[in-house]
Order: structure tokens, then sequence, then C-alpha cells
């Protein structure tokens, strides 16, 4: 391990958070991938507040990182390859403004970035619609409850059925090929 490493916050919304970790989890130099709630008005709010679709919250990951090993635009390019950024109203079967897709950036270096790799994105023939996914800045993050923290490790056999039920990895698999499994 190397010397004191500095991490760095990126935050993105995809739909359903369980589905969000693993992809992130999974590369090099990630601290930490944590389920949670941001966007919105209502002080740390619960799962049920949040699909409520009452408090103006995303659900979304918020990743620690190291970008001197994972760079936030390798982040962006897995955040892409997790989502239809061509849907403005939620992700595969989970509907709502609680699902739609967000970068939330931290900085203007994080902005650019996102704006260039939207732009790339938008640009690069893979998605036949406009790119939906807004770019906004950071607001408070609020981890969500326990049982959502980790999920594809805690239920695995629910996160691989609820993953594919969703159409999220059929989407992916056409999108992308099999990059993701």
């Amino acid at each position: 391990m190397s010397k004191a490493s500095t991490y760095e916050k990126a935050t993105f919304a995809g739909g359903c958070f369980w589905c969000m970790v693993k992809p992130f989890d999974e590369q090099p130099g990630i601290g930490s991938v944590t389920s949670g709630y941001t966007g919105g008005h209502l002080p740390d709010p619960t799962y049920k507040e949040v699909c409520s679709e009452m408090t103006g919250h995303y659900e979304a990951v918020q990743i620690e990182y190291d970008p001197s090993i994972f760079s936030y635009e390798k982040l962006l390019e897995v955040y892409w390859q997790q989502i239809d950024p061509t849907d403005p109203g939620g992700q595969f079967f989970d509907r709502g403004q609680s699902y739609k897709t967000v970068i939330f950036y931290h900085d203007e270096q994080q902005k650019r970035a996102a704006e260039k790799s939207k732009e790339r994105i938008g640009q690069s023939g893979i998605f036949s619609k406009p790119i939906a996914t807004e770019i906004l800045p950071a607001k408070v993050f609020y981890p969500a409850e326990e049982y959502h923290q980790d999920y594809y490790k805690k239920n695995p056999g629910h996160y691989q059925r609820y993953s594919r039920g969703s159409g999220r990895v059929a989407f992916i698999d056409n999108h992308w090929g099999d990059k993701n499994e």
C-alpha cells in the first residue's frame, strides 16, 4: 500500500442504489462505496420518505476513491456503463424522480470532466435518443439505512434476481457487451 492516500469523493445517481455499488466496489483504488440519498430538501431522509417522491432526493452512491489509482474519468466510464442515460423518468422498472440519473460534481474539475464525458456519450452513436442524465452540484449526502449498504454482498441471490429482472443486466449487455459481468 502506498503512503497516506488522499481520497476524493464522487457521487452518482443511477436508479436503484443496490445495483450501483458492485461495479465501483470492484475497481482498484476505491476506499468505499456508500448507498444513500442526496439532492433533496429533507434532512436525514429515510428510504420510505425518499420513495414517497416528496423529498426531492435521489437514490445515489458516494464513492471515496484514490485518483492516483483510479481517476474520476474512469469512474465516469464505469458509471455510464451501468445506466440507461436516455431515460428521463427513472431507471428500468424503477420509475420516478428518485430513480433518475444524475452526476453530482464536487468541484469545477469534476463538472468539466462530467460535461465532456456526457458530450462524448451523446456523440458516440451508442444511443439513438438524447442523453437525459443531469449534471448537478453535489449536496449533502445522507447514508441510507444499514440494510441497504453492500446489498449485493449481503443478499447475493436477491441482488442477482433484481438486477436481471429489472432489465438492467440485459440493457447493459445489449449496449456494452459482457464488459460488466
